[in-house]
């Protein structure tokens, strides 16, 4: 009788991880990240929420791949209770959207071309430069991470890796940005149909975050029902919800019985509340389109929940 365990020093490791293109792009993030991060650290600096915003999702982003790179070298993900197809393309999108906007915001509001005063001096300016050439290659290493897992037409794959699962995350992280702008004294409390946007909007995450963590976890089989078609179903009721919110959020806000056309003049820059209505108001057109292009898609993926 044949002995079904694997040879002794062979198997166990997985080399691919490492040296396939998708291996090769995380491995290129932990580099780019760690890079990264290190030079802000050591003499770029950092301050404020925009800086704390960069640091805490650089080193998010180097955890979980170090995290992803070390179970696929050692297969160790075989032994947790996870979706791991799911669970990576799903991390590679948040870590895509993170790393996009730490790319941004790190040169906007510390890199200058001039030499800061001292103690820092040029040696600051040149560190936070590299820095934000670091963090734009960061970036392209994790969207070239999605781009090499992304379901092509017809082919069969998990939830999270086809366009309808990808735009889940986009959702929920859009999403974020408007609860933001919300606590950020957008006055939504003065009206009852603008309480109703926020809900709606509270909804559509819970409902986004619930389809996203199902599918990570490998459990859309027990919904009792195909969970494409619950997908399906969801996504129609949260284009109709959304587009409620397009239509009362900017009518409550901006009509004049209601708020303000414009901007009033009175109105500091950074903490106006009608700058994060208008980004409120921009980022529900932001997601009413994401969820009207998520069900187009549904329609006509396939994709296996346990992948």
């Amino acid at each position: 009788m044949g002995s079904t365990m694997e040879p002794p020093g062979g198997g166990y490791l997985h080399l691919g991880a490492v040296t396939s293109p998708v291996g090769t792009a995380r491995v290129l993030q932990l580099a780019f990240g760690c890079t990264t991060f290190s030079l802000v650290a050591h003499r770029g600096g950092f301050a404020g929420v925009q800086g704390t915003f960069c640091m805490a999702a650089w080193g998010f982003c180097f955890a979980l791949s170090g995290l992803v790179v070390a179970c696929e070298f050692t297969r160790l993900h075989s032994c947790l209770h996870l979706s791991w197809g799911n669970f990576t393309a799903a991390f590679a999108m948040l870590a895509t959207l993170l790393s996009a906007t730490a790319a941004v915001i790190y040169p906007l509001y510390f890199t200058r071309l001039e030499c800061p005063p001292e103690p820092a001096g040029c040696a600051a300016r040149d560190f936070r430069l590299a820095a934000s050439v670091f963090a734009g290659l960061l970036f392209l290493a994790y969207a070239a991470e999605v781009a090499l897992t992304r379901a092509r037409p017809g082919q069969v794959a998990s939830y999270m890796a086809t366009v309808s699962g990808l735009l889940k995350i986009v959702q929920a992280f859009v999403a974020c940005i408007i609860f933001g702008a919300l606590v950020h004294d957008s006055h939504y409390g003065r009206y009852v149909a603008t309480q109703w946007c926020v809900a709606v909007y509270s909804l559509c995450f819970l409902a986004t975050v619930a389809v996203v963590a199902l599918s990570v976890t490998g459990r859309t089989g027990g919904l009792g029902c195909p969970f494409d078609r619950v997908v399906v179903v969801y996504t129609f009721l949260a284009v109709l919800l959304y587009l409620s919110a397009a239509v009362i959020w900017p009518v409550f806000c901006f009509d004049p019985k209601y708020g303000e056309p414009g901007r009033p003049p009175d109105c500091p820059r950074g903490s106006c509340s009608w700058d994060s209505q208008l980004v409120v108001a921009t980022f529900t057109y932001v997601n009413l389109l994401l969820y009207i292009a998520d069900l187009a898609y549904s329609q006509r993926i396939r994709f296996v929940p346990t992948l």
